[in-house]
């Protein structure tokens, strides 16, 4: 059996962080955002996602700018940004800057990602750009709540980290090993701790829909509930023991007029099962919106099936 020295273990994590530093450096551009008088230093980080100018960041790290950003990188370019579109309730943005020699990050899929495994956050904490950190994955399945006007969303699926993020961090780049943007660094959580919105299928869904309409649709169909146990009998014919619990049912909403009502319990929307509130928001994409669907609900003990038409969520 080789032993592995401390030397050795060192210099080998030494060359993977110093790898992906030098492969993500410059895809990872410091943002200033205006505040109408002046630039401010140090609003936050950016990732080059495309050869031809669009960058992924934190959606509060351009909250309230209008269009003006200024996007700086490693080489010494300095570009204005314009914000294609914000969506508040995943903590995601896409901004455009009018250059054809931006160098991309290749995107990751954090479904993959296991505790422990190392991760590099590339970011301008302070405004101090092209700043590099490494940890583990110290948890995955975090949830962040998110709110836009008067709607509220769980952003499922956090990674939590202690790769050492500050102010200025949020939109940098979390990376796996491969130099692969697997986050998108949003929060810090507590001392030692950092968050990142997942990159997933669910965020490449978000950042397609931002970059091609600047927003993203989601359905609503009006009630506030939360995850709970189901009843013995009922885990049992459906082989699963939680659903989504109705608290409340908005006046005048989709499922107000469809009979849903206080302590249903929600366990699926067509065919499609739902074991929280993140499953439920999960399902409830732009197709449904004006379109019939069936969701199944346990009532007193008893399965059944409601069909309503959700609307479009506002967030304004």
């Amino acid at each position: 059996m080789t032993t592995v020295t401390d030397r050795e273990a060192l210099d080998a994590y030494s060359l993977v962080v110093t790898r992906v530093a030098e492969q993500l450096g410059p895809s990872v551009a410091n943002l200033r955002v205006s505040n109408r008088r002046r630039w401010a230093t140090g609003g936050g980080s950016g990732v080059v996602i495309t050869p031809d100018g669009f960058l992924l960041t934190s959606a509060h790290v351009v909250a309230g700018t209008g269009s003006r950003v200024r996007a700086s990188f490693t080489d010494g370019s300095d570009l204005e940004a314009t914000l294609v579109g914000a969506d508040p309730l995943s903590d995601l943005a896409v901004l455009r800057a009018e250059s054809a020699r931006l160098q991309p990050a290749e995107l990751g899929d954090a479904a993959g990602l296991r505790v422990g495994q190392l991760v590099v956050a590339i970011g301008n904490p302070h405004g101090y750009a092209g700043s590099v950190t490494a940890g583990v994955v110290s948890a995955l399945g975090r949830s962040l709540p998110a709110r836009a006007g008067g709607a509220t969303r769980i952003i499922d699926d956090v990674i939590q980290t202690d790769a050492a993020l500050n102010p200025g961090n949020s939109g940098g780049a979390l990376v796996d090993g491969q130099g692969r943007v697997v986050g998108i660094n949003t929060a810090v959580a507590g001392v030692g701790l950092g968050l990142a919105v997942p990159v997933n299928a669910t965020t490449r869904a978000i950042v397609s829909a931002l970059m091609r309409d600047g927003r993203v649709r989601r359905a609503w169909i009006g009630i506030a509930g939360g995850a709970r146990p189901l009843p013995p009998r009922v885990a049992a014919a459906l082989g699963r023991d939680r659903a989504v619990e109705v608290v409340e049912v908005i006046e005048g909403s989709p499922a107000a007029r469809a009979g849903i009502r206080a302590e249903d319990l929600i366990v699926g929307v067509e065919g499609r099962p739902v074991r929280g509130v993140d499953d439920l928001q999960r399902l409830m994409t732009a197709e449904r919106i004006g379109t019939r669907c069936a969701i199944a609900v346990v009532r007193d003990g008893v399965e059944r099936s409601v069909e309503l038409v959700p609307r479009e969520l506002d967030t304004a």
